[in-house]
């Protein structure tokens, strides 16, 4: 009941005429930048980062609460006409959702994921709201060893389990840990990686590696396979779905809601596994499932839901233990920390009018992105038909602006520039960022908790070890970089099917 309180008020807050039009404004901005071909949610965030410079912090995350749905919601409109995901949470959208637009059914596409992606963000964020704070309270009592190693946990899972290469996350982590060391030692005043700069002693300004890695590399990246063909658009007429539609949506959608959460809530979370498993389900339960691969709507309606479901979900790790689980979640980690605000176990009793007033805006930011978007959506259409190099070079321009608004220093337009090559050569070599931009982020927090441990044991490294829900996690950390090898050479060589059918005819 104390929740369901705090809930309303921080709702009273977020509807005051101003915030709501901070809402507004967001939700349109979201969905303006992640409509465009190429631009997910976390590049919106990044690029569109250094506009709240200057506001008061809850208007700054009301703005961004909208810039996040809003770029979420922008993905699916992408997919489903361009047959191009802006990020690859949106992959199984567009495996459906483009069939059903080429079959004069855009309309319907484009309505299911807009109500699915309202439902499954409305249920997500109240689930937030009841998780978050017995979590924090958990958290409270968990010591810095524990901390350590439940980042190291969460960077472990990211980089070589849910990555399609060990390799190749390894590298990005080792690439984002290196950038988040340089600047001084907070325990010795000593100088690290700074090269006898003395710009980066203060370290390098995390939206200035956001904004580089997300869209100055992925402009650079664009314009070497810029290809000067017209953009096909299916015309969208208002998007509305019919009895029959309404049938075959509504089970998905909850469906997709119930995978969706946890996996976004957990500290290696992200959204492309749930989406995948929501398809698979979606197929095996549909009585049509003939039309899968040909348009079926509850393709894209599970998908849609489990996606922002799991958007909705990563906000739990983020509040309670100041974990990012996704690029997204790392760039707004970074804006909080640009504010001075550390998220974590103490946040919700430091600043619970901050943290109550952010999640009653994601829910008036979800409703408005149904509101506001459903009527526009022919409008969004035209938009993707802006040529790609008037679009990146704008994209570049505002980039260059954000990164110069940081502290107002030519240094840092250097950096982006930097930093731009290093996003456009891990898009060549296919080594995937979440790991680089947790590394960023995550890597100084570890440190300085490891360091905390460390001076409580006299730099024994047994300090490391001192608790007891720390040797759970390293045992759990061992399993899971163990167990599946283990297991694979247990069973030994899998039967290939033709090996299969020739035993079954031989038994037969």
């Amino acid at each position: 009941m104390e929740t369901l309180d705090l809930l309303l008020g921080g709702l009273g807050d977020a509807l005051s005429p101003e915030n709501l039009a901070y809402a507004a404004l967001g939700v349109l901005l979201g969905t303006f930048v992640g409509v465009l071909p190429g631009i997910g949610p976390a590049m919106a965030v990044a690029l569109l980062l250094p506009i709240t410079y200057g506001l008061e912090v809850t208007q700054s995350f009301i703005l961004f609460s909208g810039i996040y749905y809003g770029g979420m919601y922008g993905g699916s409109t992408t997919s489903i006409l361009l047959n191009t995901p802006g990020e690859s949470a949106s992959v199984m959208t567009a495996i459906e959702g483009n069939k059903m637009a080429k079959k004069g059914r855009a309309a319907q596409a484009l309505a299911t994921a807009a109500i699915g992606s309202f439902v499954a963000g409305t249920i997500g964020t109240l689930l937030v709201a009841f998780f978050t704070p017995p979590l924090a309270e958990i958290a409270v009592d968990i010591g810095a060893p524990s901390f350590f190693a439940i980042m190291l946990f969460s960077l472990v899972l990211v980089t070589a389990v849910l990555g399609s290469s060990k390799l190749r996350g390894f590298i990005g982590l080792a690439i984002g840990l290196t950038i988040g060391l340089v600047g001084l030692d907070l325990s010795t005043g000593q100088a690290r990686l700074t090269g006898g700069v003395l710009a980066l002693a203060d370290g390098i300004d995390i939206v200035v590696v956001a904004v580089g890695i997300f869209a100055v590399g992925e402009a650079l990246w664009i314009a070497a396979h810029l290809r000067r063909r017209p953009v096909e658009v299916i015309p969208v007429g208002r998007p509305f779905m019919d009895r029959e539609d309404w049938a075959r949506s509504w089970k998905p959608w909850l469906r997709g809601t119930a995978l969706g959460f946890p996996f976004g809530a957990l500290p290696a979370g992200g959204a492309e596994t749930p989406t995948f498993l929501s398809y698979v389900l979606e197929r095996r339960l549909s009585r049509r499932s003939t039309e899968f691969g040909h348009g079926a709507i509850e393709g894209v309606a599970g998908p849609e839901a489990a996606n922002n479901a799991s958007a909705a979900g990563m906000f739990v790790p983020l509040l309670a233990l100041g974990l990012p689980v996704t690029a997204t979640a790392a760039v707004l980690l970074a804006a909080m920390r640009v504010y001075g605000i550390v998220p974590g176990p103490t946040l919700m009793t430091d600043q619970p009018d901050l943290v109550w007033t952010l999640l009653a805006s994601l829910l008036i930011g979800n409703t408005l992105l149904l509101v506001i978007n459903l009527p526009l959506a022919p409008l969004w259409a035209r938009l993707l038909r802006i040529p790609r190099p008037q679009l990146y070079a704008g994209i570049l321009f505002f980039a260059s602006l954000g990164a110069y608004a940081v502290n107002q220093s030519a240094f840092d337009i250097a950096l982006l520039l930097v930093f731009g090559a290093i996003g456009f050569a891990v898009r060549r070599f296919a080594i995937p960022i979440l790991p680089l931009i947790l590394g960023v982020i995550i890597g100084p927090l570890m440190e300085a908790k490891m360091r905390e441990a460390l001076d409580l044991s006299d730099g024994a490294v047994s300090g490391l070890f001192d608790e007891w829900l720390a040797i759970v996690i390293y045992a759990l950390m061992v399993l899971v970089l163990v167990g599946p090898p283990v297991l694979t050479r247990l069973r030994g060589r899998p039967l290939v099917p033709a090996e299969v059918d020739e035993r079954t005819h031989t038994h037969g």
